[in-house]
């Protein structure tokens, strides 16, 4: 793993620096239309799915770059890009997995934000236990005919496509016969419904399925196998963009420093209340860890490989740590930190912020909670790197413990 920048890493990053500089929007994108227009302009300066393949639409750059991009949009606070799960989640397995035809159909507009796409996965009883999804997608003549529930599918009620995994083989166990498909949220059929969160905000949404027609040739990979997609698909979610991560969580605990140098604390500025110091010492180091984890998994993307289990550490890791930098903002913010309007601007995280609007500390904290259950929550990330990481056995069995529970109920010594 090389954890320094190259010379021309260090020139790259001054050239996306000014670029930004130049180009970030001076005021909020409010509308689809100024969303697609700045999307497009990110795109047309290269820097959207820069590490594809250039006859995909990409430009073969280094995940390094990407990362460098990632952290100075972050840093720059410009406007996310639209697609985010597309450009994540669905163009690695539609590479990995996808034919041809798909390939080209997809990507571009992808990239473009021509469509704009959605994650079909979860279920009401099938979420960290996804094996256990009931929807089905039963294969008549050319057509898969969906019908089941889809739930906390971010984004769906502006998708134009969405990446569905189905139950092809009701007979098969449960970690088999599923398959993944590609679905036009247009289709008759389709009925997406958007969920208000406690944070105020409506990007999580549920979909239904009544007999909604799908053509044979939407099928990513072989039938029945959409399980092994699923792992490509999760490995890029969990791992994949952890430095941007790193980078989000950075500027907030940067602005919590700034903030602490006007808040007043028992008569004196905060940064001087030796608690806060060393709350704060102790995130930054946590974070310092996070970052050299998250170079760990730019090195193996720099290798041509995908990420692996470790994957599932990074992404516990994040999660976990996001959750306890947002519990210290409120601690050292006190009843600031707790508002969703009415913060003086030099104590807020971004003046004028509206409830259910990202850029307040309480939306910030409230959402911190999500992080620990998407893509996987902590205790399914803890079995993976428990099993696939360092080994160990995946189970005990039953009757085992039952043997050792009675042996040791009629006193014969064992342990």
């Amino acid at each position: 793993m090389d954890l320094s920048y190259t010379p021309q890493d260090q020139a790259f990053r001054q050239r996306v620096r000014a670029w930004l500089a130049e180009n970030v929007p001076r005021q909020k994108l409010t509308t689809m239309e100024e969303k697609k227009a700045w999307h497009r302009k990110l795109y047309d300066a290269g820097f959207i799915g820069m590490g594809l393949p250039r006859e995909y639409g990409g430009r073969d750059a280094r995940p390094m770059e990407q990362a460098i991009v990632g952290e100075e949009m972050v840093r720059a606070k410009a406007p996310p890009p639209l697609n985010g799960l597309g450009i994540a989640i669905v163009i690695p397995t539609l590479i990995h997995h996808g034919t041809e035809q798909q390939k080209r159909r997809f990507i571009h507009k992808l990239l473009t934000a021509e469509e704009l796409w959605c994650q079909l996965y979860s279920e009401p009883n099938a979420g960290s236990d996804l094996a256990s999804l009931q929807c089905r997608a039963d294969l008549v003549g050319d057509e898969f005919v969906i019908n089941g529930q889809k739930i906390w599918n971010s984004g769906a009620h502006e998708a134009d496509w969405g990446l569905l995994l189905a139950r092809t083989d009701r007979n098969a166990p449960k970690h088999q016969g599923i398959s993944c498909i590609l679905v036009d949220m247009h289709t008759p059929g389709v009925e997406v419904r958007t969920l208000k969160q406690i944070s105020g905000s409506e990007e999580f949404c549920e979909v239904f399925f009544t007999d909604v027609r799908v053509p044979r040739e939407n099928l990513v990979g072989e039938l029945n196998a959409g399980w092994q997609i699923a792992q490509t698909t999760l490995s890029y979610e969990r791992g994949g963009n952890t430095l941007s991560r790193y980078a989000r969580m950075l500027q907030q605990v940067t602005r919590l420093l700034d903030v602490c140098r006007v808040l007043q604390r028992n008569g004196r500025p905060a940064i001087e209340d030796p608690v806060v110091r060393q709350k704060l010492g102790q995130v930054y180091a946590e974070m310092e860890v996070l970052r050299y984890a998250s170079l760990r998994i730019l090195s193996r993307l720099e290798r041509g490989l995908r990420p692996g289990p470790e994957s599932s550490i990074a992404k516990l890791h994040y999660s976990e740590l996001d959750k306890r930098v947002q519990e210290l903002i409120l601690d050292v913010l006190g009843p600031y930190g707790q508002q969703v309007g009415g913060i003086p601007d030099e104590l807020a995280l971004e003046p004028g912020v509206a409830y259910g609007e990202t850029g307040s500390w309480m939306y910030a904290f409230l959402w911190s909670r999500a992080g620990t259950i998407y893509a996987g929550s902590s205790e399914i990330q803890k079995n993976i790197i428990g099993e696939r990481v360092l080994g160990l056995p995946k189970e005990v069995r039953a009757d085992r413990v039952a043997a050792q529970v009675a042996s040791a109920a009629s006193g014969d010594g064992a342990d």
